[in-house]
């Protein structure tokens, strides 16, 4: 017999679509055609970009070029964009090919959805890249609420610099609201405070994520029903070095991943061997009569 629920609280990275691949196809496209560019070597930028990256908080820093020391000296005061036009163009290609749901995912939300489900997105990438990847996918007003840390500052001419108008990037139907800074998965008090802020209770809601450490061990310490999605378990192939080379986590940082991975004592509730799609034979989700404010 399936279990009820109304409430569905997803991860979205590696959870809804593949992160993974996503940046490393991105990136690397990005990076090969910076380097045909501007003759600077690859070995001579990684250190570079993970000093920015480090600055910023986030491994996906939209004004990277302008800031790498090495790249700053080729410019020699000329237009980012116009100089690297190409590099950014193949970045964005392969966003559009490779940014897509895994399968089912969009079947499954948009059936909750037109149960009257509440469905809420717990994410740990940042406001402007979670807004772009929810509105191209096709889920703004799919989902009823987004959490995500904000963005980090950003130059004085950003106006000058996006192609569009503001409001181009922000959520249209979906609500968005902010974690408190600093905090990570998996920091049980933003799960709590969640429940707390949209008046839920642990029993109507199921949790999914990817991470065994942060996802589910965070749900499992809330007391809500946690479902592992194995199949977004992050890639180990060594082309992904890269992510590791520029990444915006400090040693701090990786201490603490350290630590938390260590723990030998997270189980999921439930697993998902095969896709998104096994949600829907294991729990029977039902109207959530609550207020959606």
């Amino acid at each position: 017999m399936r279990i009820t629920k109304k409430v569905l609280i997803t991860d979205l990275d590696n959870t809804l679509f593949d992160w993974v691949e996503l940046w490393v196809r991105c990136f690397s496209a990005m990076l090969d055609e910076i380097v045909t560019i501007s003759g600077v070597s690859r070995e001579q930028l990684l250190p570079e970009i993970r000093t920015v990256h480090q600055r910023h908080g986030t491994s996906e820093y939209s004004f990277l070029i302008e800031e790498l020391p090495s790249l700053q000296r080729f410019l020699a005061g000329r237009n980012a964009l116009e100089v690297f036009s190409q590099a950014i163009d193949a970045f964005r290609a392969k966003r559009k090919e490779y940014l897509v749901l895994y399968p089912g995912v969009s079947e499954v939300l948009n059936e909750l959805k037109n149960n009257g489900v509440l469905i809420i997105g717990y994410t740990e990438s940042m406001a402007f890249y979670s807004n772009y990847r929810v509105r191209h996918l096709g889920l703004d007003g799919v989902f009823d609420y987004i959490f995500c840390p904000e963005d980090h500052i950003v130059p004085e001419n950003i106006e000058e610099i996006r192609r569009y108008p503001a409001e181009n990037y922000e959520l249209k139907l979906t609500r968005q609201h902010y974690t408190p800074k600093g905090s990570k998965k998996p920091d049980v008090d933003v799960l709590q405070w969640i429940v707390s802020d949209l008046k839920l209770t642990a029993d109507e809601c199921v949790y999914v994520g990817d991470s065994l450490m942060k996802d589910i061990a965070m749900a499992n310490d809330c007391g809500i029903d946690s479902v592992w999605a194995k199949y977004g378990v992050a890639h180990r192939r060594e082309e992904y070095r890269l992510l590791q080379d520029v990444t915006h986590w400090t040693s701090a940082e990786v201490e603490r991943e350290q630590r938390i991975s260590a723990r030998d004592d997270v189980f999921p509730r439930y697993t998902l061997e095969e896709g998104f799609l096994g949600l829907l034979e294991i729990f029977d989700f039902k109207k959530f009569e609550g207020v959606r404010s």
